[in-house]
């Protein structure tokens, strides 16, 4: 099982001040896995081996355009989050389906590229990239696991990110849904000079709500890790969490 927890709009640092209590708790195996869905207003995040020189814009330039800045523990370089992205976390025990980093890595590129196919767009991987892949270039009729095109066509949907302690995953994806990608001109995204992102809405050539997309992407995270995922009130977790950390603290006190 998996709790499922919309968040809604929710500034990164405190998404990330609960994923570190959800760990906490699913280490100690007081709840099940949880993925939290959210999206996050205008935040850039460069990963714990990112480079500085990737953010293009100076913190003057940031201010006045409302992003925020954050260093993470994640793995990758540097990215961005914004309105109309899909931000999951999820807080799977890895130890209980497979202790493997690589493979949980394709295997939320793997879910994301599935939800792409059911809007009719063929995406996929790009050799020694993390990350979900469309070919522009015309030619995309290839085998949707293995986007192989002219590499200046080659456009980012879904970045990646994930942090492991003890095989408990937090961090996760960002999917490109209605994102205003001009905000990507302020980084090198990813670290990977040439590469631009791209969207759904782009490349569908018409409005996409992100409703349309995040149950898609939830069923097939499900079929990848076998889970049955289940919605869970924000109000609820929050609840369960108070309960198990509630012996912790009255220990410490």
């Amino acid at each position: 099982m998996c709790w499922v927890v919309d968040l809604g709009l929710m500034a990164y640092q405190p998404a990330f001040d609960l994923q570190r209590r959800l760990v906490a708790a699913r280490k100690s195996g007081a709840l099940p896995d949880v993925l939290l869905l959210c999206e996050h207003p205008h935040v850039i995040t460069l990963g714990r081996n990112g480079r500085q020189e990737h953010l293009l814009a100076s913190a003057h330039l940031l201010r006045q355009m409302c992003v925020e800045f954050h260093s993470s523990d994640r793995g990758g370089d540097i990215t961005y989050h914004g309105p109309g992205q899909i931000v999951g976390y999820p807080i799977l025990n890895l130890a209980a389906i497979r202790r493997d980093v690589a493979w949980y890595v394709r295997q939320l590129e793997e879910a994301m590229i599935r939800a792409t196919a059911d809007f009719g767009v063929v995406a996929g991987r790009n050799a020694g990239m993390t990350g979900v892949w469309v070919d522009r270039s015309g030619d995309a009729s290839g085998e949707a696991n293995d986007v192989a095109g002219h590499a200046a066509a080659v456009e980012k949907l879904a970045a990646i990110g994930v942090h492991l302690s003890r095989w408990v995953t937090s961090h996760g994806f960002a999917y490109n849904v209605s994102t205003d990608l001009r905000y990507f001109d302020l980084i090198v995204p990813c670290g990977i000079a040439n590469k631009r992102a791209t969207s759904l809405e782009r490349l569908l050539g018409r409005a996409v709500r992100r409703d349309e997309v995040t149950p898609r992407i939830v069923a097939q995270l499900g079929e990848v890790f076998e889970r049955d995922m289940q919605p869970v009130a924000r109000e609820n977790l929050e609840e369960a969490l108070q309960e198990c950390e509630a012996p912790r603290a009255h220990a410490i006190a």
